[in-house]
């Protein structure tokens, strides 16, 4: 039996009994609940680190009504519950840590209306992102927010985490798309959070209240997000620097001159080489001299303003010490540029177990970031790789295991996180811009959250799931 605390008070969990499973059982089918270990193993971890929580059970859902039914028997037994989206988290956040009761939206899996005269779409959240955006698309109309994981990742997860990407920098994050949420409480329960209007001032903001929540006070079963007309015209360029800090410089610089970038993507170089070899091509020759790399888009309607945003830039850069900048002309290789950007992360995974800090501090403060990483890393024995949404200052930081000790990688390189993360406050940054707390960043909680803030929280969750039993050990 495992223990939860919420606002001070201790709730025991129980396992999930042989007449809970039966229950369980007839809810969602035989077929669709999962106790087998390969089954386990596979919804045990996700993309942090190498942690591994194995589940009771699995359950495969595939209505509103089935989790609400599921719900309502993990309260009223106090069976933990961990609510699973696509597995691509780097926080540790679906990590079933309690054991318990793992319920996968893996069926929630249909687009289920699309409004094009009030730019809406009503979703499921296990429709992969990528598809979501493809499918909009095809009608011409666009849904901006892109994690590199939009590939697999779940729109429900994007939610969940308030997730980013790279086209964050101009249409901002999740939370700006969401209109409307259907969720099941921790209960049963079954509510809508809002409206399926542009404006809405009734009451408090349950919808903002449940994005980047992290499964922790509800089960999402429906989405609405608010769309606009896809852009017609996009162009990308590529720009060397010999130096990082430079780099890191210009892009304050950029938006001083009146410009926003609908990406603005920094990689420094070991960043881009691993993703060069992991990728196994690139569309232009990295030199020796390149310290960093800018990646930069603009996109909209008329083509004509593109290519004066694109000569504005460039002036700019040309104070900042940059090399020969590379001009896509052509889809096939901005495509190829945006793989090296959006697998930078796969392949330092592939080369080492790591820790990404999902850093984020006011833009201009971006290359005094970069420089604290590295002295801390200097400091502690560790090795980064460092890249990020440079337009809205999110460095992510790759702290490599390589050949450290136990004690270098459990307590050096904690040291070194929570020294990161205590400039990072200092400079009016905070510790996760797009990937969440999970359960990995909850430990530096006190360093930007005070007592009364995080009494609040707690307050916040009790009032949701009083037994605690919604995503235990995440967060708070």
């Amino acid at each position: 039996m495992t223990t939860s605390t919420i606002a001070g008070k201790s709730n025991a969990f129980r396992p999930i009994s042989a007449s809970c499973m039966a229950e369980i059982r007839d809810i969602v089918s035989e077929s669709c609940l999962l106790t087998d270990e390969s089954a386990l193993r596979e919804h045990g971890h996700d993309e942090t680190e190498d942690l591994l929580y194995l589940p009771e059970a699995v359950a495969l859902p595939g209505s509103t009504a089935e989790v609400s039914a599921l719900m309502k028997i993990c309260y009223r037994e106090r069976i933990p519950v961990t609510v699973r989206g696509g597995g691509s988290g780097l926080a540790g956040g679906a990590l079933p840590v309690k054991g318990g009761l793992v319920i996968s939206m893996k069926r929630f899996d249909r687009i289920l209306h699309i409004d094009e005269r009030n730019f809406q779409v009503s979703t499921q959240p296990g429709v992969v992102t990528e598809t979501l955006q493809n499918t909009l698309k095809e009608m011409g109309l666009f849904y901006p927010p892109d994690p590199s994981s939009r590939g697999w990742s779940f729109i429900g997860g994007n939610v969940s985490t308030n997730a980013g990407g790279p086209k964050a920098v101009k249409y901002g994050v999740v939370k700006d798309h969401v209109l409307n949420l259907e969720v099941v409480l921790p209960n049963g329960e079954i509510i809508w959070t809002g409206s399926n209007t542009l404006k809405n001032s009734t009451g408090y903001n349950l919808t903002q209240l449940l994005v980047g929540s992290e499964g922790t006070l509800g089960v999402v079963t429906q989405i609405v997000l608010k769309l606009q007309p896809y852009p017609t015209h996009n162009l990308l360029m590529l720009v060397p620097f010999h130096s990082a800090e430079s780099a890191c410089a210009a892009v304050a610089a950029i938006f001083q001159s009146g410009v926003t970038p609908s990406g603005l993507e920094f990689m420094e170089r070991n960043a881009i080489d691993w993703a060069v070899r992991y990728v196994g091509e690139t569309p232009v020759p990295i030199r020796e001299e390149d310290a960093a790399h800018l990646l930069i888009e603009v996109d909209g309607f008329h083509i004509d303003s593109l290519y004066a945003d694109c000569e504005t830039i460039t002036t700019v850069l040309e104070r900042y010490d940059c090399g020969e900048i590379f001009f896509a002309d052509d889809e096939a290789t901005k495509t190829s540029l945006w793989k090296l950007r959006r697998n930078v992360g796969q392949a330092v995974k592939s080369n080492s177990i790591y820790k990404e800090e999902d850093t984020v501090v006011p833009r201009a403060e971006l290359p005094f970031l970069l420089k604290k990483v590295k002295d801390t890393g200097s400091k502690y024995g560790f090795e980064s790789v460092c890249y990020g949404h440079a337009g809205d200052g999110n460095l992510h930081v790759n702290i490599l295991r390589g050949d450290l000790s136990e004690e270098a990688w459990n307590i050096g390189v904690t040291k070194g996180i929570r020294e990161i993360f205590k400039y990072v406050k200092s400079v009016g940054g905070t510790i996760s811009g797009e990937h969440g707390i999970g359960l990995v960043q909850r430990p530096y909680l006190d360093i930007v959250f005070s007592k009364t803030e995080m009494k609040l929280m707690r307050q916040i969750k009790k009032v949701f799931d009083p037994r605690g039993i919604l995503n235990p050990g995440k967060i708070l």
